[in-house]
């Protein structure tokens, strides 16, 4: 199907939104209980949603730092799967994040912590560039068309 012949779909998009964002809190979910599971007695919301556990002093913050980074990757092959454009990718990933700052606003108050920007900054700076990368690559594939030959 071509890009641009089809109508403006809401409840296409609202569902790439809910789809994306579940699949990003199912992959933080599995790295948190890897990474910061095995440092604390009793995982929590608050290791996702509170800004104060994004910090540099102890190796837990570290653990939820990297929590944070590595599911930017992952997430970046769901944008790519499920966005399927380039243009689109940059979109949806800081959509994402959006989401994710009204979440934590509600569960924790405003994020004060410069580290908690850095860091969400920067998932979704690798987000966007690696699913746009990935989507151009498959954007820029040569269209085989080899039945369409004669066997001259």
């Amino acid at each position: 199907m071509f890009y641009g012949a089809l109508v403006w779909d809401p409840w296409l998009i609202l569902s790439q939104i809910v789809c994306l964002q579940c699949l990003y809190y199912i992959t933080l979910g599995l790295f948190m209980s890897i990474l910061v599971g095995t440092r604390v007695s009793r995982m929590s919301l608050i290791y996702f949603f509170d800004y104060s556990t994004l910090t540099t002093s102890t190796v837990t913050g570290w653990c939820v730092i990297a929590s944070f980074l590595l599911t930017a990757l992952p997430g970046a092959f769901y944008v790519f799967h499920l966005v399927e454009r380039a243009k689109k990718c940059l979109d949806f990933s800081a959509t994402l994040y959006i989401v994710h700052v009204f979440i934590c606003i509600i569960y924790g108050g405003w994020p004060s912590s410069i580290t908690w920007w850095v860091v969400n900054g920067t998932g979704l700076a690798v987000m966007a560039l690696l699913g746009e990368w990935l989507c151009i690559r498959r954007e820029l594939r040569e269209i085989p068309i080899t039945r369409y030959r004669s066997n001259v």
